[in-house]
């Protein structure tokens, strides 16, 4: 019987860990529907639904990306009446974005949605399984603090 080293025990985890997050994250899309927004859309409006009103350089460098890029996502945003622009405060030269009461609507449509979805499946796990599920939540947070 050939015995596998430690390490290679862990990478064939690691490996066995990100192909079933990857599964997950996948399922979770695919249980919102189809809206059209792409990753990077959504990830903007995220952003701004976390943090409240950016300008482009500010997202841009929040979502690590050019600013043209950004620029060019804030513009089919804006397009599609999910994002807004309203005055700078204090810098008259600058312009936030904002979302729209539309945007907001999609992001809580696609909350929802992922919610239930994943209620539902924890719903077919035993007790013990379910436990196991829950005590690992702290511990994927500090992996993706890390």
């Amino acid at each position: 019987m050939i015995k596998s080293s430690p390490k290679a025990s862990m990478e064939a985890s690691v490996n066995e860990l990100t192909t079933a997050m990857g599964q997950l994250l996948r399922r979770l899309r695919s249980e919102t529907g189809s809206d059209e927004l792409n990753l990077s859309q959504l990830g903007v409006l995220g952003r701004l639904d976390q943090q409240g009103p950016m300008t482009t350089a500010d997202l841009a460098r929040s979502e690590s990306m050019k600013p043209q890029s950004m620029g060019t996502i804030l513009a089919g945003l804006e397009q599609e009446g999910l994002v807004q622009r309203k005055p700078h405060p204090s810098d008259g030269r600058q312009i936030l974005f904002a979302m729209t009461d539309k945007a907001v609507g999609i992001r809580r449509k696609r909350g929802n949605a992922k919610r239930e979805w994943l209620l539902a499946a924890l719903a077919t796990l035993n007790p013990a399984e379910q436990r196991t599920l829950m005590d690992a939540i702290p511990l994927i947070k500090r992996l993706s603090e890390s």
